[in-house]
């Protein structure tokens, strides 16, 4: 067995060059981060003893700080032997909290603890992170300091970002700390960034840039590398032929590029505010010109980026009732991962929550202690109180989005842990909690998102009809089953007695229970007669697909008047995830999706979700509204729908992909897969072919076409992928859009990666035309 030890001690000389040289490199990154002088910042970079706390049992004191490139933080363990230096970078960072507000700090800590306690929560499946300073004051600082970095991070501009990261890949390239570059280091730091060249080009960009010919590279020579290594040149073709006043572009100039390439319908002031935004030459400002560095930057905002900016906030009419609107909803949510021995959680809530989730799920259970639990009944999966979660939900419902929360309700327990669960969501969610309509008489439809703002709805089962809310008529309890037991089918067949079990529903339950009542479905024309507008019913994805498959129109019309929820299949122990648009496709509303898990439909859900402000709420074109409408996405007719586009794409080049495997030997070999998702005809994928040995900046220049024929329902996807021949391609990224909120013209994707968080620094670049065709 190999030995692992420290790495050899320094000498008093060397540790204080070593020093020195920290502190400069420290100092450029701080001042690049708008820094400079911080004390929280400082605090950071010397770093201190925390006491990290995994259980009762497990709490150790190790020393945190933070990196000189001021985006990594390190701990060293106090052992005198160990196999490696713990590392996270702030980018994967989702949140810094204050006290004890995980389940690890409330377990296992004590109230005393409250001040000094604080945790890191991460975007990616990696645990939280609980702490315990050795002061207020001190906790104080980790956070305000982690969280104006994460702020500050932030805001730097694509540019500022390669700026940084550059910088830092080439620091850690100079193994010997000379800020000079050998053409050995040259060829590590390419490796780094994800380029793989051979010798030859290697050395000829090597003696391209030593123009002192001394054989490294420093200062000047440094800069003119960083410059070839950073050139757009597909940005040089677009600006050389735009820029036609002496070399410039004037403000006529990028008017001109705006209305002709952009298909921008702006006026000459639009183009001088650009100007005035994002050029960085004064002299040039000066002069109402753009040269080429305020072109590229003006790429790198929103206004460069294919989401169309304003589909960015809130734009829809948000004054519809509630069914007209295609809601962000999550199945099992309490799970972090399979449901059949993952653990539940109150973070899975909090996650769901902040990606502008709409509707929660909660399997509520008899406790052992008298206290209603939520877990997936007759599993082996984790257990967590049912106060809790409202508590979690109370607090993060509203930070993404303030549009209503739906709590779906999958009740299981006795009467008296009912009353309780009653109990719980009246005083937890107090006057947020629908607990009344919101009218004086009998509603006849649904209230909209705003009216129901910062508001919770329960969905559940009823005693009786919400008629019954206006007169004296008292119920207490009554027989029921679950609601997926009622609806008939099998999710829970293979984890409980065939032989359900009747449950009595308490009155305090049922009459919390006002726009989402729940029961079976019997059928669209017994839907129609018998049930209220409130009434609805959940499908299993088998039965909802199959209905959207042989009665597109007739599940339309019922999705007019009443909600719909659909729910995978309980064959689906992994906690995989269905298609949603054909369900979309027929006007459901809450097509429910294990969020806990990364695949391509969540790419979906997130991409549907993506406009109107991450607000969870998309509202559905008028076909899916009006109750005299004829469409079908199976067979598809003319209408108003119909609105045939020819959607032209170019894929043209890539900028800092992630590496898939961090081996230093290991490059990506990029290819572009472009996907359209929406009613049958238009489905359709088309892929570049892969480029060898480059993640860094890849061109490509292919050519797609597609059409699309109802571009309501579209959504576009772009993923990248790295190619091998011997096994499945590996993904390496991903961006979802509705076609309807995709910007002509020259624009930047960026991308994101499978848990849907931002790639920092990665994007594509395409040209994209959208032509109408003849009907």
């Amino acid at each position: 067995m190999q030995c692992i030890q420290r790495q050899p001690r320094r000498t008093k000389s060397e540790e204080l060059i070593h020093y020195k040289e920290n502190k400069k490199v420290a100092r450029v990154n701080v001042e690049l981060l708008g820094l400079d002088g911080d004390p929280d910042l400082q605090f950071l970079l010397g770093g201190g003893d925390l006491l990290k706390v995994r259980s009762s049992n497990w709490k150790r004191t190790r020393f945190y700080k933070l990196r000189e490139d001021c985006k990594t933080l390190w701990y060293e363990s106090h052992k005198t032997i160990r196999s490696s230096n713990p590392t996270f970078c702030v980018d994967d960072i989702a949140a810094v909290r204050s006290g004890r507000q995980t389940e690890g700090l409330q377990r296992h800590t004590d109230g005393h603890v409250e001040a000094r306690a604080f945790s890191i929560l991460f975007k990616s499946r990696r645990k939280n992170l609980d702490l315990i300073a050795s002061s207020e004051e001190e906790a104080k600082q980790w956070v305000t300091g982690l969280e104006k970095l994460m702020s500050n991070l932030g805001k730097l501009t694509r540019q500022e970002k390669t700026e940084h990261w550059i910088f830092n890949c080439m620091r850690k390239a100079d193994k010997d700390n000379n800020n000079k570059m050998c053409l050995k280091e040259l060829k590590s730091f390419l490796r780094h960034i994800n380029i793989e060249v051979d010798d030859d080009y290697a050395k000829g960009l090597f003696e391209k840039c030593d123009a002192s010919k001394c054989g490294f590279l420093e200062g000047k020579e440094i800069e003119h590398f960083y410059e070839i290594l950073t050139h757009r040149e597909e940005i040089d073709v677009i600006y050389g032929e735009y820029a036609k006043t002496g070399g410039m572009m004037s403000a006529e100039d990028l008017l001109y590029f705006l209305n002709k390439e952009q298909r921008e319908a702006v006026d000459l002031n639009h183009a001088l505010n650009l100007i005035d935004k994002y050029e960085l030459d004064s002299s040039a400002k000066e002069k109402k010109m753009m040269s080429k560095d305020g072109f590229l930057l003006y790429f790198h905002q929103p206004e460069g980026l294919i989401l169309n900016p304003s589909h960015k906030g809130v734009y829809q009419d948000m004054t519809q009732p509630l069914n007209h609107y295609f809601i962000s909803s999550s199945h099992n949510t309490y799970l972090m991962e399979d449901q059949l021995k993952g653990p539940s959680s109150t973070e899975a809530y909090i996650r769901a929550l902040l990606k502008s989730c709409r509707c929660v799920e909660l399997d509520c259970w008899d406790g052992s202690d008298g206290q209603p639990v939520i877990y997936h009944g007759y599993t082996l999966t984790s257990k967590i109180l049912f106060k809790d979660a409202i508590k979690a939900i109370k607090e993060y419902a509203f930070k993404t989005s303030d549009y209503p929360v739906i709590l779906s309700l999958e009740n299981h327990c006795s009467v008296e842990q009912q009353k309780l669960m009653a109990q719980h969501m009246i005083s937890i969610l107090g006057s947020a909690l629908v607990t009344k309509p919101l009218e004086d008489q009998m509603p006849m439809n649904f209230p909209s998102p705003e009216e129901l703002k910062r508001r919770f709805v329960i969905k559940g089962k009823r005693l009786n009809k919400l008629e019954d809310c206006f007169s004296t008529e008292a119920s207490s309890t009554k027989d029921v089953v679950s609601e997926e037991e009622e609806s008939g089918d099998d999710e829970e067949e293979d984890k409980k007695p065939k032989k359900s079990k009747k449950l009595k529903l308490a009155k305090e339950l049922s009459d919390i229970v006002i726009y989402c009542k729940s029961v079976h479905f019997h059928g669209f024309e017994d839907a129609q007669k018998n049930l209220g507008f409130y009434e609805m019913s959940s499908f299993k994805e088998g039965k909802a697909e199959k209905l959207a498959e042989e009665t597109a129109n007739q599940y339309i019309h019922h999705n007019i008047d009443k909600l719909s929820r659909i729910y995978p299949a309980g064959m689906r122990t992994d906690s995989s995830n269905y298609n949603p648009v054909p369900l979309w496709n027929s006007g459901c509303q809450i097509v429910a999706l294990n969020f806990q898990t990364p695949c391509g439909e969540m790419d979906v859900n997130q991409g549907r979700f993506l406009p109107n402000g991450l607000s969870g709420y998309i509202l559905k074109p008028a076909y899916l509204r009006d109750r005299a409408s004829e469409f079908n996405p199976v067979t598809l007719t003319q209408g108003e729908w119909r609105q045939h586009k020819r959607f032209h794409m170019m894929v043209i080049s890539a900028q800092q992909l992630p590496k898939v495997n961090q081996k230093k030997s290991s490059i990506v070999d990029p290819l572009v897969g472009v996907e359209i998702y929406g009613v049958n005809c238009d489905v359709a994928q088309k892929k570049t072919e892969h480029i060898d040995n480059n993640g860094f900046n890849p061109m490509w220049n292919a050519n797609f076409q597609f059409d699309v024929y109802v571009p309501e329902l579209a959504l576009v996807r772009f993923v990248v992928e790295d190619y091998d021949s011997t096994s499945g391609n590996e993904f390496v990224g991903q961006y979802t859009l509705p076609f309807t909120s995709i910007q002509c013209g020259y624009h930047h994707v960026p991308l994101l990666n499978k848990n849907g968080d931002l790639l920092p620094s990665a994007s594509l670049f395409v040209h994209i035309m959208i032509m109408d065709e003849p009907q």
